[in-house]
């Protein structure tokens, strides 16, 4: 893993937009004494107002070092990532501005956690980056925010449920569903990554396409994400709307790393409804901004009247919520849980990616390199964690 002899544990790609300030702000908060970090960026005047900001609240980050780098200077990028045990960023959309922190962190054994629900970006980096990662030791972790941490992590704590309730190992086939519930706002920046990734379906196929010829399938056991169906969920009472995001793809991923799936493991990812009007209205906003999206003029516009680097106000975000509703079921048992906190966006995402960046820097986690995902890269250590940091994973 990561040199411990690096001058710092966690540096932060980033911290000049709105998310990433916000898990600056979580850092400066919640990091333990001690933690050696810096701020990463292209810009050093910005950083600098970052660090005075941090500083008005904490004046023991005065000092706070900061690392200038461009996000496409490849040497640049290098010279950052050697100095640091683990890299966050949240620089997106990744599959325009990520490729490069990537590789340098997977060629210089440097673990690394990022924010993307891109499955573009994910599947490219496993292809160009995944043995590069093996080899140095670096862990590339997807997807540390609301994608897909609730949904990765509550599978995982779901599973654990689900053997006590059969006495010990799963060896039957497990069935699964996720099903999303939020009240909340959105930023720029989110809004830039889906509109970018909607334009993109023949990329993203190909990208899936030359992963899929890569990816050794586990040995006598099968896990996979499964296309639900719209219909109403008689157990959550729910009316149930089939997402379209990464959130299945890592939930499976971790399926087929983790044996405690039992021998064949199936998930289905939906949004839930408590009318089936909202159900039908939530199908029309997503087909007409995927159809908007293929459309340059119509995507342009789009992407001026959303502007990147502004989100939700603070009140906003305090009332802002999420649950995941998860129900497992295998032969002669059936579990339900719950995942839920309060923003989820910003707010919970920007806890879930620094607890993530803290979990690979400084816990004890199984020995895995490569690209994976958070249960198989942290799963105990970062459930504790986010248990701790307010995040709720419960049996219902």
């Amino acid at each position: 893993m990561a040199d411990s002899t690096r001058p710092y544990d966690v540096v932060l790609f980033g911290a000049t937009g709105f998310t990433g300030g916000l898990t600056a702000d979580y850092l400066a908060a919640h990091a333990p004494a001690g933690l050696r970090w810096a701020l990463a960026g292209r810009n050093e005047r910005k950083l600098e107002s970052v660090r005075d900001h941090l500083a008005a609240a904490n004046p023991a980050l005065a000092d706070l070092p900061l690392l200038v780098a461009d996000a496409a200077d490849a040497d640049a990028l290098a010279e950052v990532v050697a100095t640091t045990k683990v890299v966050a960023t949240t620089v997106g959309p990744y599959v325009e501005f990520g490729g490069p922190l990537v590789a340098a962190c997977a060629n210089a054994g440097t673990d690394y956690v990022d924010l993307t629900g891109e499955p573009e970006f994910v599947d490219r980096t496993y292809v160009e980056h995944n043995a590069a990662a093996e080899g140095s030791g670096a862990r590339l972790v997807h997807s540390c925010g609301f994608d897909s941490i609730p949904h990765d992590l509550g599978a995982y704590f779901t599973i654990k449920e689900l053997a006590k309730e059969v006495g010990g190992e799963i060896t039957t086939p497990v069935s699964m569903r996720g099903v999303v519930r939020a009240g909340a706002g959105f930023s720029g920046g989110t809004f830039h990554s889906a509109l970018t990734a909607f334009s993109r379906a023949r990329q993203m196929k190909e990208a899936s396409t030359a992963r899929r010829r890569l990816e050794p399938r586990p040995e006598g056991r099968r896990s996979r994400a499964v296309a639900g169906r719209p219909r109403r969920d008689h157990d959550l009472g729910y009316w149930l709307l089939p997402l379209p995001t990464i959130d299945p793809f890592v939930v499976a991923r971790s399926g087929a790393h983790l044996p405690s799936y039992g021998p064949d493991f199936s998930y289905s990812h939906f949004a839930g409804t408590k009318t089936l009007r909202y159900a039908a209205g939530g199908a029309v906003g997503v087909t007409g901004l995927t159809l908007a999206a293929q459309v340059p003029p119509l995507r342009n516009a789009l992407l001026k009247r959303v502007p990147q680097g502004e989100g939700p106000s603070p009140s906003r975000r305090e009332k802002s919520w999420f649950t995941v509703d998860f129900v497992a079921e295998t032969a002669g048992a059936k579990v339900r849980t719950r995942v839920s906190g309060g923003d989820p966006g910003y707010t919970e995402t920007a806890k879930m990616l620094a607890e993530s960046a803290l979990c690979l820097a400084l816990d004890d986690n199984p020995n895995v390199s490569g690209q994976v995902t958070t249960a198989t890269a942290m799963g105990d250590a970062l459930l504790g964690r986010l248990e701790r940091a307010g995040i709720t994973f419960e049996r219902r």
